[in-house]
């Protein structure tokens, strides 16, 4: 059996946080604000996988109002995420990922950023692709005040 999982997070950019793609830092001015540390790629990927595999989304798992999840790094609630899929028999076949954002570019950061996230997921960095894109922009994320990542995934039952 194969599923598919989409995940999509957004988040506000503020000066002083630091700015996380896929547990990678990437230098620039401001970085995403969040309950944690505001991985927004993390975060639309533990929603595609759990999705994909029927188990739940972010906010159900990991719930914003709970005090223990505050200032937690993605990749391990990503590594979490992972390790429920993988109990409930589930490997990843693919992974694609775009993440819109005015700056900082993405392409120079690509190659860590997937080998990072292929690490967590325990894949090889050829089955997680990400792209960067702007808004041309347009709206909060084209001004340089937000952060958008989407992420598809392919599973299949082992």
């Amino acid at each position: 059996m194969i599923r598919i999982g989409i995940g999509r997070d957004i988040h506000r950019l503020e000066a002083g946080r630091k700015f996380l793609l896929g547990g990678v830092e990437i230098p620039f001015g401001k970085g995403e604000l969040g309950h944690s540390d505001g991985d927004v790629l993390a975060h639309a990927i533990i929603d595609a996988i759990l999705g994909a595999a029927g188990l739940g989304d972010i906010g159900e798992i990991f719930p914003a109002e709970d005090p223990a999840w505050k200032d937690s790094h993605s990749m391990d609630l990503l590594k979490s995420s992972w390790d429920y899929v993988k109990e409930a028999g589930w490997r990843l076949v693919n992974l694609d990922c775009t993440v819109t954002c005015e700056e900082p570019k993405i392409l120079p950061h690509r190659e860590k950023i997937c080998r990072s996230l292929a690490r967590v997921l325990e894949t090889d960095a050829g089955s997680v692709f990400v792209k960067g894109k702007t808004n041309e922009g347009l709206g909060f994320i084209g001004a340089g005040e937000a952060v958008e990542a989407l992420a598809v995934c392919l599973i299949e039952k082992e």
